[in-house]
C-alpha cells in the first residue's frame, strides 16, 4: 500500500508554500508559529483475506532528513465489533503483522493499540469490504506512449467506490558490460553480473474511481498510468502488479481529500489544502490529532508484461538509459592498473591486447556507469518471465 505518512507531508508542503507565496506584489515575511509535528500516523488496512500490515510513525519537521519515527512497542489489536480480537507483532521497528485473516463481509472492524506512553487510539468500526477480482489489466499505445487501463465489475453492485495501487518493475542494463574485476591486488574475471539489474517503484499518485453515478457496477478501461515512449522502463521489459481495493464512502472521501491536497494544488484556482484526519481516535486525550485511516478490505491483483519487442521499432531511437553521460572508456595500461583501480570508485571493463596477443592495458569507466545495483537489484525476480 502506498505510504499515507508521503501523502501528509507533501500536503502541509503545499500550505506552507500556499503561505509563503501568498503576496505577489509587495514582500511579506509571514510569522508562522511553530506547528506540532509530533502526530501519530497509523498507515495500513485491516486485509480481511490474508495478512494485515499496521505501520506506526510519527510526523516530523519538512526540514529534517530520513525516514519518520517509527512508533516502536506498541500493543496492537485488530477487534471484531462485539467479538474477538487479533493481537499483531512487530515485524520490524514500527511495522504490526497478523496472522493471515479470512474476515466475513459486512462484519464490523476496528483497529485498537497502546503506544509505550500508555496512551491508547482506536479507528472507528468500519464494515468487511470484499474486493472483486480484476477482469484485465491491458496497455495499448496512446498519447505520448503507453497506457495502462483497468477493468472490473461487481454483479451485486456493492462495492461502487474504488482504489488502486501499482508496484512497477522494469529491467534495465548499464552503460558497459564489465568482465573484469579488481580484487586484492589482481585483475580477474568478474564473478557476479552487474549489467543487467531490475528496478521497482511503488506508484505515489492516488488512483480512484466510484461508480454512483452508474446503473451498474462497472468499471471499463479506467486509465492508471500513462508511460512516454522515451522512457527507459520501456526500453527493455516493463511490469506492473495492480492491486485493486473496495471501498467505503468514507474512506473514498479521505483517500480523495489527500489527493486534492497533494495533486491538485500548485495555481490560484486550485483548491486550498485542508488538514485531513481520517478515522483513527486517541482514546486518552480526544484533542489529540491521529492521521490515517483503517479500513478493512479484502486485495484483487493482477500483473501484466510489456516487452520492447512488442512496441514500435521506431521508439528504440528515443528510449532514455539513464546512462547518456556514460559513453566514454578510459584506458590504463598494465603497469597503473594498481594506482587505477585501487579506487573503487573505478571499474575494469575489457583488457585490451595489441596484434601480437600481448595484453597491454584495461578499458574502464566510473563504477555508476558499470554497475547496475546502483539503481537497482541484480537479482532476477520471482515473478520474471
Amino acid at each position: 500500500m502506498t505510504s499515507q505518512q508521503s501523502y501528509f507531508r507533501r500536503a502541509f508542503a503545499w500550505a506552507l508554500l500556499w503561505v509563503l507565496m501568498g503576496g505577489c506584489i509587495d514582500p511579506f515575511e509571514p510569522d508562522i508559529d511553530e506547528v506540532e509535528t509530533n502526530f501519530v500516523v497509523v498507515d495500513g488496512f485491516i486485509n480481511s483475506r490474508g495478512v494485515s500490515t499496521i505501520k506506526l510513525s510519527r510526523t516530523f519537521k519538512l526540514s529534517t532528513e530520513g525516514q519518520p519515527p517509527a512508533e516502536t512497542r506498541a500493543r496492537v489489536l485488530i477487534e471484531q465489533e462485539g467479538g474477538s480480537s487479533v493481537t499483531l507483532t512487530e515485524s520490524a521497528p514500527g511495522t504490526y503483522t497478523s496472522a493471515p485473516l479470512n474476515l466475513g463481509a459486512g462484519t464490523r472492524y476496528r483497529l485498537h493499540f497502546y503506544t509505550s506512553n500508555g496512551k491508547e487510539y482506536a479507528s472507528a468500526y468500519t464494515p468487511v469490504k470484499i474486493t472483486p477480482a480484476i477482469d484485465t489489466v491491458e496497455w495499448r499505445l496512446g498519447g505520448q506512449g503507453v497506457q495502462i487501463s483497468v477493468s472490473t465489475q461487481d454483479a451485486t453492485n456493492q462495492s461502487r467506490y474504488y482504489r488502486w495501487g501499482l508496484e512497477e518493475t522494469w529491467e534495465f542494463t548499464s552503460a558497459h558490460r564489465s568482465i573484469l574485476e579488481f580484487v586484492n591486488g589482481r585483475m580477474q574475471t568478474r564473478q557476479e553480473d552487474i549489467y543487467r539489474c531490475w528496478a521497482n517503484s511503488v506508484g505515489s499518485n492516488i488512483r480512484l474511481f466510484n461508480t454512483t453515478p452508474l446503473s451498474q457496477d462497472v468499471v471499463s478501461r479506467q486509465q492508471l498510468l500513462e508511460i512516454p515512449r522515451t522512457d527507459t522502463r520501456l526500453r527493455l521489459k516493463y511490469s506492473v502488479l495492480v492491486k485493486q481495493y473496495a471501498q467505503t464512502p468514507e474512506e473514498y472521501a479521505y483517500w480523495d481529500e489527500l489527493r486534492k491536497n497533494t495533486e491538485s494544488i500548485g495555481t490560484l484556482f486550485d483548491p486550498l489544502p485542508s488538514q485531513v484526519t481520517g478515522n483513527v481516535r486517541c482514546l486518552s486525550d480526544a484533542s489529540e490529532t491521529v492521521l490515517g485511516f483503517v479500513g478493512a478490505y479484502s486485495v484483487a491483483e493482477k500483473r501484466i508484461f510489456i516487452s520492447h519487442e512488442a512496441l514500435p521499432n521506431e521508439w528504440r531511437i528515443y528510449y532514455k538509459t539513464g546512462y547518456e553521460n556514460c559513453m566514454l572508456l578510459d584506458t590504463f595500461l598494465v603497469r597503473d592498473a594498481d594506482a587505477a583501480f585501487s579506487n573503487p570508485a573505478v571499474q575494469p571493463v575489457e583488457p585490451v591486447y595489441n596484434d601480437r596477443g600481448i595484453l597491454i592495458a584495461y578499458t574502464a569507466s566510473a563504477r555508476k556507469c558499470i554497475d547496475c545495483r546502483e539503481r537497482g537489484v541484480n537479482k532476477r525476480p520471482s515473478f520474471w518471465r
